[in-house]
């Protein structure tokens, strides 16, 4: 456990920011926070800066350690816009911050300043007022990303207004997500809502049956609101977990329920435990033209496999792969984990041989996260994990491989605990790219959630101009025996908030 004692002068603001930013560096920093407003050097800097009525903010940040050894020192001043001088309040003390601490350790952050889960969204926000070069030069010198950040945040959002021009103007039309709760087993990096389908945390039908009501209710609701739907996205879990006469049943439902299916622009179902998939799920998937799906390896070697709790062999990976193929699915995602534990750069590039031999359509590499309630993160102490360089280094491993074989980056997020400060990354083939990753991540559209642990993330309508968007959040229970108990409650609950954002406006 580290201690640090942080002493804010002229400020007292800002306490999580820093402290996230400290956690780049310090993996357990036990933060104490101190102030010294009698400072006599800093009151006379205050002081003076207030007589002279400058416009901009000035900071300095100092860094010692306890036993008077070595120290570190950054000065930094940024110009007040006329906007106002909060935010740039904070990214001045952040960028200070982040220079001494680089200094100080020798660690250079790739993503600068940045902590939060979508980069890109800042990009989308900055590219609404300035030219792109503009937006690359403030990300350089005011956020301290690095080159290759900055051109991937680049990318990225210009591959995003590409594939959907009209990305800022959706708030006519929804998307959905629905929940399906239960896997075969939990893997061990793994906090999403997924039971055991052979377990006792409520029935299979008990959730079937609640969610066959919500349908019914969201669509009424949908032909009320004369709302259309952009994309419908089943997640988990994994759906496939369930029988194909129970997928079908819920297919019917939402073709019985839901307006405008055929101008719903994409239909994916998430198959991504390759031990769920049979025949009769893909003919399901075929009959209702399911556009995308995602088989999941995570690794092509079994001894990962078999330590995460992924029980499907590498095989069985590949023929039902094949079998997809084979049965007509043309559009199919893999997920691949950078960073699970024993692994390193020989069975990546493992990993990276066998997915050539079948090229998905799309491919998101994700950044191994240690998330809280993971039994990963529980017992940490049973994992061992390649170092942050390695880490750094199979991500360029990823990005060179998906550019040779023709993929570009179209999405990206990131997580808190994720592995060398890095991110995860959705790379494509032209065309393929998932269009509901792209509107769920940048938060223009509301989300409409359905289902166990699925939450709808309600965007007021706006304008294009809008950068910062009202944006209620509503999460479904994330246990099916919560869900199956209470499930008519939170649709009731759902739909007050979204008259409040919809039909109050319109006058309905």
């Amino acid at each position: 456990m580290l201690n640090i004692a942080i002493h804010r002068i002229g400020f007292d603001d800002f306490s999580t920011e820093i402290y996230h930013i400290t956690r780049l560096f310090f993996e357990q920093p036990n933060v104490q926070w101190e102030t010294q407003e009698k400072d006599a050097e800093w009151q006379a800097v205050i002081e003076m800066r207030k007589k002279e009525d400058t416009r901009d903010i000035y900071v300095k940040t100092d860094l010692s350690a306890a036993d008077g050894g070595e120290a570190w020192s950054h000065e930094h001043t940024m110009p007040i816009p006329d906007s106002g001088e909060r935010g740039i309040v904070k990214r001045a003390i952040l960028y200070s911050l982040l220079q001494v601490l680089q200094d100080a350790t020798g660690l250079e952050q790739p993503w600068g300043i940045l902590t939060g889960v979508r980069p890109t969204k800042l990009m989308h926000n900055m590219m609404n007022k300035q030219d792109i070069e503009t937006c690359k030069q403030i990300l350089r010198e005011q956020y301290l990303i690095t080159e290759p950040k900055v051109k991937l945040l680049a990318d990225v959002a210009e591959r995003q207004l590409k594939v959907i021009p009209d990305l800022f103007r959706l708030d006519k039309e929804i998307s959905i997500y629905i929940g399906i709760p239960f896997c075969p087993t939990k893997c061990a990096y793994c906090t999403f809502p997924a039971y055991d389908i052979r377990g006792n945390n409520g029935s299979v039908q008990g959730f079937l049956e609640g969610l066959h009501y919500e349908i019914r209710e969201m669509g009424r609701w949908l032909q009320q609101a004369g709302l259309g739907i952009t994309t419908i996205y089943w997640g988990g879990g994994t759906p496939t977990s369930i029988e194909a006469d129970e997928m079908d049943a819920l297919f019917q439902t939402i073709q019985q329920s839901f307006p405008g299916l055929d101008k719903v622009r994409e239909l994916t179902v998430e198959a991504g435990r390759p031990d769920t998939i049979t025949p009769e799920k893909i003919e399901v998937l075929q009959k209702w033209k399911v556009d995308r799906i995602s088989i999941n390896p995570q690794s092509f070697t079994q001894s990962t496999l078999d330590t995460i709790g992924r029980h499907h062999t590498v095989t069985e990976t590949l023929e039902k792969f094949k079998l997809a193929r084979q049965m007509g699915m043309n559009n199919i995602n893999m997920d691949l984990i950078i960073g699970l534990p024993n692994e390193g750069i020989e069975q990546f590039q493992q990993t990276l041989d066998e997915t050539a031999k079948l090229m998905p359509e799309s491919l998101t590499v994700h950044t191994l996260s240690f998330k809280r309630a993971s039994k990963m993160t529980k017992n940490r102490s049973d994992y061992e994990v390649a170092e942050r360089d390695e880490i750094a280094e199979m991500m360029q491993m990823a990005a060179d491989w998906t550019e040779r074989n023709g993929y570009q980056p179209y999405y990206l997020y990131r997580q808190k605990n994720i592995l060398g400060n890095l991110e995860n990354v959705g790379y494509s083939l032209e065309g393929r790219e998932s269009l509901y990753n792209i509107v769920m991540m940048e938060e223009r559209q509301t989300i409409l959630g359905l289902g166990c642990g699925a939450v709808s993330k309600i965007v007021y309508p706006g304008t294009e101009e809008d950068t910062q968007q009202k944006i209620e959040r509503f999460p479904n229970p994330k246990e099916p025996a919560a869900y199956i108990q209470n499930y008519k409650e939170y649709v009731d609950k759902k739909i007050k908030l979204l008259n409040q954002a919809y039909l109050s406006e319109a006058g309905i």
